[in-house]
């Protein structure tokens, strides 16, 4: 009789083997540059390292969706149980005879597995800095390591949907949730960064702050519509402009808001159709006018406060950079740049406002008061 083996743990020991490796060569900087530093000092700069690893996985990951590599490699933590293509070199190959443009060839497992080494790395340098954090909090009471905590119990559920983004085959939800949890990674470790050198020092007047908590909402849902187009792959849907298939306002099918579905198919498990498909299109593009409208208003008021000229600058430039982007993912035919470039800017925007919200507050002046003259 033969033991059944429930679960090999061998790809899973590997893979975090190479995020370690990964991981080791911005650590073993880091505990060189700031071996002298004091505590805060030293989580500051590894929060910021983290935060542009994470920023470049972020980046790394659209390059691995919009190439629909998210499959390269069907099953997870390995690819066909081994730990790098190399080792699954027969299966691929058997895959890619069988379907030359399907989701499984040599080049799309590489990116989806570069994908999971860059992620494990990241998820390393997290660990690294909760750990640090809890462990510098005795040298000093004023780290805090609550932040950094919430930050490596929110990557684990975003290795999570990693997984699950593998395993449901692309289930648009799970893909959508996915990309915004790696948005809401940056914007941990942004708050977690300004932290070191003191939140909220910069007054603002109370209108500006609220429209800054206003594009910041705005933003994340502007974000899950532009993932719901991703991943629905309705980019080309509507491929002119400024009308969307010779309509200014199109034919409008909702099924394509039904969040729990296959890709492709309704929750009753029909196809798709493909009015459903423009319909998701033009809401996002509807939508990007408000969110434009909004950030170019926030930014050029920040342009005019002491400290915060240079974060109105950056979304002035973002806003550009997200109309041409996203106006050459439609007219262009959805090019490979420009798609990566669309998701680096609404990254960024994440980014610049999470920096912008945390070192500012609201400016509550002290009312004047008058006391009566006492009576001579």
């Amino acid at each position: 009789m033969t033991e059944v083996e429930l679960y090999n743990l061998e790809p899973l020991l590997e893979l975090m083997a190479v995020g370690l490796a990964v991981a080791a060569l911005p650590l073993a900087w880091w505990l060189w540059r700031q071996r002298h530093a004091a505590a805060s000092s030293r989580l500051k700069a590894l929060t910021l390292i983290t935060l542009f690893l994470t920023f470049d996985l972020v980046l790394f990951g659209a390059f691995t969706r919009l190439t629909d590599s998210g499959l390269g490699c069907p099953d997870w933590p390995g690819c066909y149980g081994s730990a790098t293509p190399i080792g699954a070199k027969v299966e691929i190959t058997a895959a890619q005879t069988a379907m030359p443009t399907g989701p499984v060839t040599h080049s799309k497992a590489w990116i989806e597995m570069v994908h999971r080494y860059l992620a494990t790395g990241v998820g390393v340098l997290i660990l690294t800095l909760a750990s640090a954090t809890w462990w510098l909090r005795r040298q000093s009471q004023e780290v805090s390591p609550w932040l950094p905590t919430l930050t490596l119990l929110w990557v684990c559920m975003q290795g999570a949907f990693g997984a699950l983004t593998v395993t449901m085959k692309l289930f648009p939800a799970i893909v959508t949730l996915h990309l915004m949890g790696g948005m809401g990674l940056l914007a941990l470790l942004m708050a977690q960064a300004v932290r070191y050198d003191g939140a909220g020092l910069l007054p603002l007047p109370a209108f500006l702050r609220r429209g800054l908590w206003i594009g910041f909402l705005l933003l994340w849902a502007q974000i899950a519509l532009g993932g719901w187009v991703s991943t629905n792959y309705a980019v080309l849907a509507c491929p002119d402009f400024p009308t969307c298939n010779g309509q200014w306002v199109p034919e409008m099918n909702w099924q394509g808001f039904s969040l729990w579905r296959e890709l492709g198919y309704t929750p009753q498990g029909e196809l798709l159709p493909f009015l459903a498909l423009s319909t998701i299109h033009f809401a996002h593009r509807s939508a990007a006018w408000l969110v434009l409208g909004v950030m170019v208003w926030v930014g050029w008021q920040l342009r005019q406060q002491e400290g915060l000229s240079m974060a109105g600058r950056w979304l002035l430039g973002l806003s550009a950079l997200q109309l041409i982007t996203g106006l050459s993912n439609v007219v262009l035919g959805w090019p490979l740049l420009a798609a990566v470039l669309h998701t680096g800017g609404a990254a960024a925007m994440v980014v610049t406002l999470t920096w912008a919200l945390s070192v500012s507050r609201t400016d509550n002046p002290q009312r004047m008061t008058f006391s009566p003259r006492p009576a001579p």
